[in-house]
């Protein structure tokens, strides 16, 4: 085989990671496949200056990714797919879903062993309308603070001491080999993990050869799990 697939991917190292995981998990799969990574930069890697929420827009993450997909500057996309909405444009399909890792979220303490430990009044980062919703019915006296920024730029400020606790995904964490870092994997009774959190899918173009070759690696198990919580999410009108 002599064919090249060429994966749109985002910038961060996470994002690399994980084009780098479908990459080697291709090529193991086709013997003489070409891989390679096109690397991209997303709106929503540009405008770290405002809460999500506040920048409104579905897809802020992958649109460019489908359109590198639809000028034939890409073969395939590699998205988390917690970032992943709902609707495609047309021509466009989810291929490949792989094996999922851990789903929950993760926290990281500056004083405290645990999060019911934290002290009154403490200052919680995260970027997550979810999160904070959710922390604050468990501890309404907690201070959220915005967080945006690649993992490596979050760290930095965690270690800078300008706030007290971080949360983030833990598979995010668990990629870049920092779990020992994490102070507590919080449970999901108090903290329910995103749609699709953890998950990592691939889509292509409808019919074509690379979206073909993609599904040799999908994970039923975890496909039929991203279906049954996106389709949840379709029902209540949700977004990514």
């Amino acid at each position: 085989m002599s064919r090249e697939i060429r994966i749109a991917t985002r910038k961060s190292a996470l994002a690399l990671w994980q084009a780098e995981y479908v990459k080697a998990r291709l090529e193991a799969s086709h013997p003489g496949l070409k891989v390679s990574l096109v690397p991209m930069v997303s709106r929503g890697d540009k405008l770290l200056d405002a809460p999500l929420a506040k920048i409104g827009g579905k897809g802020l993450f992958v649109k460019e990714l489908e359109t590198a997909l639809m000028e034939n500057e890409a073969d395939i996309a590699v998205h988390s797919m917690k970032d992943v909405p709902m609707e495609f444009p047309e021509g466009l399909g989810l291929y490949c879903i792989c094996e999922r890792e851990d789903p929950r979220d993760v926290i990281f303490i500056r004083e405290a062993a645990r999060f019911e430990d934290l002290k009154r009044d403490a200052k919680v980062a995260t970027g997550s309308l979810r999160r904070r919703a959710q922390l604050r019915a468990a501890r309404p006296d907690l201070q959220m603070t915005a967080l945006r920024g690649n993992l490596n730029t979050r760290w930095r400020k965690f270690e800078e001491g300008q706030f007290d606790a971080m949360i983030l995904a833990a598979a995010g964490v668990i990629r870049l080999g920092w779990a020992e870092r994490v102070t507590e994997f919080l449970p999901i009774d108090l903290l329910l993990p995103a749609v699709g959190q953890g998950i990592v899918g691939i889509q292509g173009l409808d019919g074509s050869e690379a979206s073909e070759l993609a599904t040799a690696i999908d994970h039923v198990p975890t496909h039929a799990r991203a279906r049954a919580e996106r389709s949840l999410l379709e029902a209540v009108a949700g977004g990514c």
